[in-house]
């Protein structure tokens, strides 16, 4: 395990270990994901982005 992983006691340890929880989360390989995951996501960050964009254009107009 790396310094920055490594959990503060022995009780955090157990209950990581019991709950199943992954290590490294951040290294999470997002090209591997299921093709239909991958275009939601891109779809919900592009409607957003798109959204902000026309209200912040809509408020300069008006």
């Amino acid at each position: 395990m790396r310094e920055e992983n490594k959990p503060i006691n022995d009780v955090i340890d157990h209950m990581n270990k019991i709950e199943g929880n992954v290590e490294n989360l951040a290294k999470a390989d997002l090209k591997k994901m299921p093709k239909p995951i991958r275009y939601f996501g891109c779809f919900i960050a592009g409607f957003f982005s798109i959204s902000i964009l026309l209200i912040m254009i809509l408020k300069i107009f008006n």
